[in-house]
C-alpha cells in the first residue's frame, strides 16, 4: 500500500539525548523507514526535557539525522513561574479551575509557528502521530486535524493524566497507541476512547547485543554478586527508596558480599553506610551497559512509573532476572507475563527477593531464560515494527 508520509510530533527531538522517549521515537522512525515508509519527526528547537524551555537551542528549519527528516519551529516564550504555580498546585492533590488548566497547558511547551505548519500541510502527510500527552505541543497540535491525529501518549498515574482540558480534547484523536496493557485500563478507566480505535503494541528492544559479563568485571574491577541499576538516578525513578532499602540490607545482612551498581545520569545520594557497596559508574555506552545486565546476578528497577522500561527489556535479554516496584502496574504485568521477574511492595520483600533469587541460582537462571524468550518473541523492532504499519495503514484507510 503507497502511502503519504506520517508526521511524528514531539516536544524536543535530538541526534544523542539518552531520555527514553526520544530513544524509542529515533529507533522507530528508523525502523519504519526502512519498511519503505515515509517519515519525518517534527519538533520545537528546544534542547531537552532538562533544557531551557524557552531557548531555541537548534537552528529552526529542516535537518537529517540518522537518515530522517527533523523540522524544527521556534518555541513560544513562556512564563515558567505561572506553569510552575499550576504544576505545584496540581502536584499537590488540589483542584485547578479550567482556566489554570489552560494556564499550565500553554505556559508548557509551544510553538504557534509549529501548528500553521501543521494546519497548512496537513494535506502532504497522512496522518501524524504525537508524543507524549502532557505538553502543549501535543494538546494543540492535535486540535489542528484531530482526524489525522493519532496518540502515542506515554499515559501513566500522575496529576497531570486527570485534567479535564486533555480529556475533553484527546477522546477526538483517530487513533490511540499504548506500551502495555496497563497503561490501556489506566486510559479506559479516564478517557472515553469509544469512538477511537485502539491498541496496544509496545515498544521495539535491539536484539543483536552480543552481552559480555567478563568484559564487564574486567573493565571495572568488580567481582562476586551484584544487583544492577540503569537510568537516572532521581526520585522520579525511586532511587533514594532503593537506596534505602539496600543500607538497610546490608545492615540486616552485615556478613553478605552483594554489591549494589549504579548506572546512568544524575547524582546518587548513597548512604554513607553502604559507600563501599556501592559502585556509581555515571553514563556508560550501551555496550558497556549490556555488559553490565550479564554480569549482574539482579535487575532491579525501582520505579513506581514506567510506561514500557527498555532497560528492564534489555536486562531479560541478557539472561538476568529483575527485581521490580510492585506499584508499578506496567513492570509488574510484564514480570507476571514473562515469568523473569519478582516485584516488592515493601522493605521486607525487597529482602526476600534478593535473598531468594542468590539462594535459588537455578531458579534465577531458568527466569533470565524466561526472559530472554519473552523480549525476543514479542519486542523485536521486526514485530513492533509490522504492528505499527498495519494499525497506521487500518487508519488510513478507514479514515
Amino acid at each position: 500500500m503507497e502511502l503519504k508520509k506520517i508526521g511524528f510530533v514531539i516536544p524536543w527531538y535530538g541526534e544523542n539525548e539518552p531520555g527514553g522517549i526520544e530513544r524509542e521515537l529515533r529507533g522507530l522512525v528508523a525502523h519504519l523507514q526502512r519498511t519503505g515508509m515515509e517519515v519525518e519527526v517534527l519538533t520545537t528547537c528546544v534542547k531537552d526535557f532538562r533544557g531551557d524551555w524557552n531557548e531555541n537551542y537548534y537552528a529552526a528549519g529542516t535537518a537529517m539525522i540518522d537518515d530522517i527528516q527533523v523540522r524544527r519551529f521556534p518555541v513560544r516564550r513562556r512564563d515558567a513561574s505561572a506553569y510552575e504555580r499550576m504544576m505545584q498546585k496540581r502536584s499537590q492533590g488540589n483542584h485547578l479551575s479550567l482556566t489554570e488548566e489552560q494556564t499550565l497547558i500553554e505556559e508548557s511547551i509551544n510553538s504557534p509557528q509549529l501548528y500553521e505548519y501543521l494546519c497548512a500541510a496537513a494535506d502532504d502527510y497522512a496522518l501524524f502521530v504525537f508524543l507524549p500527552y502532557s505538553f502543549g505541543v501535543t494538546y494543540f497540535g492535535v486540535q489542528c486535524c484531530p482526524e489525522k491525529s493519532v496518540l502515542l501518549p506515554c499515559f501513566q498515574e500522575e496529576p497531570l493524566l486527570h485534567l479535564r482540558l486533555f480529556r475533553q480534547e484527546y477522546v477526538h484523536a483517530s487513533g490511540v497507541i499504548y506500551h502495555a496493557p496497563p497503561e490501556m485500563e489506566l486510559a479506559r478507566h479516564l478517557y472515553d476512547f469509544t469512538t477511537t480505535r485502539q491498541v496496544c503494541i509496545g515498544c521495539g528492544v535491539e536484539l543483536t547485543a552480543q552481552p559480555d559479563a567478563q568484559a564487564f568485571r574486567d573493565k571495572y574491577s568488580i567481582d562476586g554478586d551484584f544487583m544492577l541499576y540503569v537510568g537516572r538516578k532521581d526520585a522520579e525513578k525511586d532511587v533514594p527508596t532503593m537506596l534505602r532499602y539496600f543500607a538497610e540490607f546490608k545492615r540486616r545482612q552485615p556478613d553478605h558480599p552483594l554489591k549494589l551498581v549504579l548506572i546512568g545520569n544524575g547524582d546518587a545520594k548513597i548512604p554513607v553506610s553502604i559507600q563501599d557497596d556501592v559502585y556509581d559508574l555515571g553514563f556508560l555506552p550501551d555496550p558497556d551497559q549490556f555488559h553490565a545486565m550479564a554480569a549482574a546476578s539482579i535487575f532491579c528497577q525501582p520505579s513506581r512509573h514506567e510506561r514500557f522500561s527498555t532497560v528492564l527489556m534489555e536486562s531479560w535479554l541478557c539472561g538476568t532476572p529483575a527485581l521490580v516496584n510492585a506499584s508499578c502496574a506496567v513492570t509488574r504485568n510484564f514480570s507476571r507475563k514473562s515469568n523473569a521477574g519478582l516485584y516488592y511492595r515493601d522493605y521486607f520483600e525487597f529482602e526476600g527477593s534478593i535473598l531468594y533469587l542468590l539462594f535459588h541460582p537455578e531458579t534465577a537462571a531458568q527466569m533470565g531464560r524466561c526472559g530472554k524468550e519473552f523480549v525476543t518473541s514479542q519486542f523485536s523492532w521486526e514485530t513492533i515494527t509490522a504492528q505499527y504499519r498495519a494499525f497506521l495503514e487500518t487508519l488510513i484507510t478507514e479514515g
